[in-house]
């Protein structure tokens, strides 16, 4: 089984502005759009449709073991008024 980290280090080569451009074209075409891989490729840029869905599915497995509790999720420091140390 891939880690997060080593999920994101096999898809090093995705820019933030394309990781952007990406989750914002995932909201327009959903599961059903017609040729949608082709479609979030065409609105990421310079990434084939197999790379997209691949980028997409290892999203997926992230978000799988995020929810099932095999990754650790950052211990956050509370910040205002009202935290307490």
């Amino acid at each position: 089984m891939a880690s997060l980290t080593s999920s994101r280090n096999s898809n090093s080569s995705w820019t933030l502005k394309q990781n952007k451009l990406f989750e914002n074209a995932l909201a327009v075409y959903d599961k059903d759009t017609q040729d949608r891989w082709h479609n979030l490729a065409k609105a990421v840029g310079g990434k084939s449709a197999e790379e997209v869905k691949r980028h997409y599915e290892i999203l997926v497995q992230d978000l799988m073991h995020i929810e099932s509790g095999q990754v650790a999720l950052p211990n956050y420091r509370a910040t205002g008024s009202n935290s307490r140390l």
